[in-house]
């Protein structure tokens, strides 16, 4: 039997899941974003409702200039655009959206 201890911030992001799971189609987690040599960045939550993406990004404190900055990245290695992007703070549980 293996027994593993899920961190804070995987803990934060399945509670997230588990708040916004009944609004989307589908749900990713931990979507990886690549170019040809390395990670490029990470995608907490990628959420689709019908031909609409949100990305969620989750942090385990209340910081926002850095999620900011992970939302940008995530942009410009996406090919379609992105909904509506959002924010989740697991030590408040505070979700906002990013304009």
């Amino acid at each position: 039997m293996f027994h593993f201890k899920i961190n804070k911030h995987d803990r934060y992001l399945l509670e997230l899941y588990d708040q916004i799971k009944d609004e989307y189609d589908s749900l990713s987690t931990n979507v990886e974003l690549k170019n040809k040599k390395r990670s490029v960045a990470e995608i907490d939550i990628l959420a689709k409702k019908g031909n609409e993406y949100d990305i969620y990004e989750v942090k385990c404190s209340y910081r926002i200039t850095k999620a900011r900055r992970q939302m940008k990245k995530i942009q410009k290695h996406l090919k379609f655009k992105i909904a509506n992007k959002y924010f989740y703070c697991g030590a408040t549980s505070g979700l906002i959206l990013i304009l």
